[in-house]
């Protein structure tokens, strides 16, 4: 294969969902839909299918730091996401990580809760998300529940904006748990200004929907885009494989992440 055939790199580092609907597969498809290539690092094995989460089975920090370090020198990706850490444990292990390599834009996909509800995080993990990974983050992009569990603010304005303050460099709050006619998702830049971009809110619900922003978001920076654009193109993205979803199970629906993988068309 030619240099210039060459999909950019994007290490994935999160947790592995069997169902195949979040986590580490999600990732991966909704990276190679966008034209880049996945290698991942699990931080977490998980019991779930698609209705819910049962149990986390946190890996080992030091076999986590080893992975990332090993695929970092041998595949030279272009950009890091990280989803479910599982353990407070791992937090110290992925800020050496992003400080060994302060080139690589991070996207920080905050996974407190499933898809279902059932809580992925507890207070000392919450902890250490705040004082060690969101200022090392060059985009967070949580849910509205999220934001304000990592923020308190009292409305998503007033977290975004002490996201920004703890250091983030972006935020992105999406509002797929809003009760509204339509889904609002809201881009916080560095210079204060804020880009809504709104979606008709589909019938149903979904596994893994975060995770396919998140990594389609991540897969676009590693290709070049600037911030705007690549969350701008992941959000259009991520809207069709939820329009285009299918049932893999009895409960929540599965996004079909690869949809159309003809060129310029899920690579938009």
């Amino acid at each position: 294969m030619n240099a210039i055939d060459t999909p950019p790199v994007v290490l994935c580092i999160g947790g592995h969902d069997p169902s195949g609907g979040a986590g580490i597969l999600a990732d991966a498809e909704a990276i190679r839909a966008a034209g880049a290539f996945a290698v991942t690092v699990v931080t977490a094995l998980t019991d779930q299918d698609t209705c819910g989460l049962r149990h986390l089975y946190p890996q080992a920090s030091e076999q986590v730091a080893a992975q990332c370090r090993a695929l970092i020198a041998d595949s030279a990706p272009r950009a890091i996401k990280i989803g479910l850490i599982g353990s407070a444990s791992l937090v110290p292990v992925l800020a050496a990580i992003i400080d060994a390599n302060p080139s690589l834009p991070v996207v920080l996909d905050p996974v407190l809760a499933s898809g279902a509800g059932q809580s992925c995080a507890d207070s000392l993990l919450l902890n250490q998300l705040r004082q060690q990974l969101i200022h090392r983050s060059t985009l967070i992009t949580p849910n509205l529940p999220e934001t304000r569990l990592l923020a308190d603010g009292a409305t998503a304005d007033d977290c975004a904006t002490r996201l920004l303050e703890t250091g983030a460099r972006w935020v992105l709050v999406t509002g797929t748990h809003d009760d509204t006619a339509q889904v609002t998702n809201r881009l916080y830049g560095p210079d204060g200004d804020r880009q809504d971009r709104d979606w008709p809110r589909l019938p149903g619900e979904y596994h893994g929907s975060g995770c396919t922003l998140a990594s389609a978001i991540a897969a676009r920076l590693a290709r070049g885009m600037m911030m705007a654009e690549a969350v701008a193109a992941a959000q259009d993205y991520t809207w069709k494989t939820l329009q285009q979803a299918f049932r893999s199970g009895r409960c929540q629906l599965t996004p079909n992440r690869l949809f159309d993988l003809h060129p310029g068309s899920a690579q938009s």
